[in-house]
């Protein structure tokens, strides 16, 4: 006996280990190749998310200067296609001009003037002397002769501050001239400054030849990488945005995001330290991997603990093993039994009858003369009558019999409730008065007919009554019996006051061979099947209880629709 326990307690224990050792593993190798798997894909996804938003970014602020320069030059051609030379190189004209532009617009006009071909400004108004200055050398003006709008580069020219000039060509009297306006730095370089993200993001204009249009927020070389090469590698359109990602002399990689101004005469970069534009990202990947540090952690315990307890499941379910297998036994002897129920009550059946006509043969042999004159006729009229009563008793038992035996018939028909609820509790008012129980029935009259099996009602009520009786059998009780209207189905209520059901088996009550009955008294198949007939029905079965006070079943069976009564009309006319 103890070697017998101590290697079932050795293969429990290597059970155990085969079980910790597979869940770590099968459990680890999906995490960590789904984890990578995941991270690898959601940091690609990352990177093309910032990138993306970036050139969102870019893209948003290139359309706000692009506008902002359009809407400047197009101010200027209102004025130059509106008025007339003579008018505009008349000061005060132009200054009154030059006033609605910065009351409309703010500063960002400072000054106006009027220049003839030859590159004398013969009207200026504005904050400086410029008044006659000569501009037939300056390159601005160079190129604004040659084109009917021109946006210049920003220089420092004859004031010594950063500006830049929009202008506009037009004739008259056969000479050219130009309106050309100054606008403000400040305001422009603000247009650019306002692009800023995390620590280390900020932008700045270049031209052709990679001299800033705009102030840069830190000291940058031109001169050197990468920004020369980006400049000569840009194969772009004048409406594409470039993405790179390059490291500086200083070892640090950066993102840069590139977008033409001025119909690609300037170039509008972006920059940021990568670490910086993929910080979330980082954060991201260490808490990820704290989680799955902790998720390993937590797998190794969780799998000690499920091991443990599955081998103690499989140990249990060893033991019960031995006893389902006593209940199958025991099923099978109840499924005999009753076969050989329904076989006595038919053969009983037979000699009942011929005792019932004998008995009527009898009786007509006592209508003769000479038995009439017989001093025990009455005795012997009463025995007859008692004879016929008993048989017809015991007919109509092992009717019932066989009737509730025939569990295969599974044929719909229509069942009228209530008649079934009575023949039920008389079939099982004898075992209720051996057990002290009182069956009392509250039946609604004039319920609609169901489209059932009725060997398969009977067996579900049949077998509720008498769980009911078993439970009350020791101190007795009353069971009722209620039926009534629910909406479109019809409720039966089973309801007895004997000691309850525990709320812990409550939730197991319907699982197949779950009994709290003692080891040879039930086989726990009994519920589950009543429960898998009402299911089937389309109805609902449900259990309330409360320990000491009692317990009720309650079983909802759906009436048939309209239109399925109708189609079986149809067939029984058919039929008929």
């Amino acid at each position: 006996m103890d070697k017998s326990k101590r290697e079932h307690r050795d293969y429990y224990h290597s059970l155990t280990r085969n079980m910790l050792l597979t869940v770590i593993i099968v459990s680890f190798t999906p995490m960590i190749l789904v984890g990578g798997i995941i991270l690898y894909q959601f940091q690609a996804s990352y990177h093309e998310k910032v990138h993306a938003h970036l050139e969102e970014l870019v893209q948003k602020h290139k359309q706000n200067i692009d506008s902002f320069l359009q809407e400047k030059l197009g101010d200027i051609r209102f004025l130059a296609d509106n008025f007339t030379f003579e008018e505009l190189r008349d000061e005060t004209c132009l200054t009154d001009k030059l006033e609605s532009l910065q009351k409309e617009f703010g500063l960002v006009f400072v000054d106006l003037g009027v220049i003839s071909e030859n590159g004398i400004q013969i009207a200026y108004a504005g904050p400086f002397k410029l008044g006659k200055a000569l501009y037939s050398q300056a390159d601005w003006f160079q190129k604004a002769m040659k084109s009917k709008y021109f946006i210049s580069d920003v220089f420092l020219g004859l004031r010594g501050l950063p500006h830049f000039i929009v202008a506009v060509r037009d004739d008259w009297m056969g000479e050219k001239w130009i309106l050309r306006a100054t606008i403000d730095f400040v305001a422009f370089n603000s247009l650019v400054e306002n692009i800023r993200i995390g620590e280390t993001g900020f932008a700045f204009i270049l031209n052709k030849e990679g001299k800033f249009q705009t102030k840069p927020l830190l000291d940058i070389v031109t001169t050197r990488k990468p920004y020369i090469d980006f400049l000569s590698d840009r194969n772009t359109t004048k409406d594409e945005i470039h993405v790179v990602e390059r490291t500086a002399a200083s070892g640090h990689k950066n993102i840069y995001v590139a977008a033409s101004l001025k119909n690609g005469d300037w170039l509008l970069v972006y920059q940021q330290r990568a670490s910086d534009a993929f910080s979330d990202f980082r954060r991201t990947l260490r808490v990820a991997l704290i989680i799955m540090l902790l998720g390993g952690l937590g797998i190794i315990t969780m799998a000690f603990i499920l091991s443990k307890r599955m081998v103690n499941r499989i140990a249990r379910a060893d033991r019960e093993k031995q006893m389902m297998n006593k209940q199958v036994v025991e099923t099978g002897k109840l499924a005999s039994v009753g076969e050989l129920a329904a076989g006595i009550a038919h053969e009983i059946n037979n000699p009942v009858a011929i005792m019932v006509e004998e008995a009527g043969w009898i009786e007509d042999i006592l209508e003769d003369e000479e038995f009439q004159e017989s001093e025990n006729l009455n005795e012997f009229t009463r025995a007859l009558e008692q004879i016929r009563t008993q048989g017809r008793r015991c007919k109509e038992i092992t009717h019932k019999l066989l009737h509730f035996a025939r569990k295969t018939d599974s044929r719909i028909q229509e069942v009228q409730i209530n008649d079934l609820i009575e023949e039920l509790v008389e079939l099982s008012s004898q075992k209720a008065k051996y057990s002290n129980v009182t069956i009392n029935t509250v039946l609604q009259k004039e319920l609609p007919p169901l489209q059932v099996s009725e060997t398969e009602v009977q067996q579900v009520f049949l077998n509720l009554i008498n769980n009911a009786l078993d439970a009350m059998e020791k101190k007795g009780g009353v069971i009722d019996v209620t039926t009534l209207m629910e909406g479109d189905h019809i409720a039966v209520q089973v309801a007895d006051n004997g000691p309850g059901i525990p709320e812990a088996n409550l939730a197991r009550i319907f699982d197949p061979f779950f009994t709290t009955k003692p080891v040879g008294k039930g086989t726990g198949l009994g519920l589950s099947i009543c429960y898998g007939i009402i299911k089937k029905m389309g109805g609902e079965i449900d259990v309330h209880s409360v320990m000491g006070v009692g317990t009720t079943f309650r079983v909802l069976i759906p009436l048939p629709k309209q239109d399925e009564s109708q189609e079986e009309s149809v067939e029984e006319t058919d039929t008929n």
